[in-house]
């Protein structure tokens, strides 16, 4: 329901008067995002195009249901997320390789961007929702 921000805030807009998020929590989120940003941007460097154009060809087909695109996306983020160090939590990894994914595909593909960041949502909301909810709660 939010617009999408590149910076990490919200969009400004108010709901009955009353911003969603107390200010305390807007703060700790700030940091959970700087953080994911700095993992997002190592990833970034070592995710091979070759990866990002076989999504970038599965969000085009027209053919495949949104359950199917998500299936791609998981088959792909689970495949990269055994490349990665084994100090870092898995669940953390797969949130940002997600949302790197979702940027290459959108920056390869610009048409892509509302398939592409609904079905990152679908994404983390089944297979990481109380990952997240832990990470801000925590």
């Amino acid at each position: 329901d939010d617009e999408l921000q590149t910076d990490g805030n919200r969009s400004g807009r108010f709901r009955n008067g009353e911003l969603g998020l107390a200010p305390a929590n807007e703060d700790v989120i700030r940091i959970i995002a700087a953080q994911l940003a700095e993992i997002g941007d190592q990833f970034d460097k070592e995710i091979q195009a070759r990866v990002v154009n076989d999504l970038v060809q599965q969000f085009l087909n027209e053919k495949l249901s949104k359950e199917e695109i998500t299936l791609h996306m998981s088959r792909v983020v689970r495949e990269l997320t055994q490349s990665i160090p084994s100090d870092m939590e898995q669940e953390k990894a797969m949130l940002v390789l997600a949302m790197v994914l979702t940027k290459k595909i959108v920056n390869t593909v610009p048409s892509l961007l509302h398939r592409a960041f609904n079905t990152t949502v679908n994404y983390i909301n089944q297979q990481l929702h109380n990952y997240v909810v832990e990470m801000v709660s925590a």
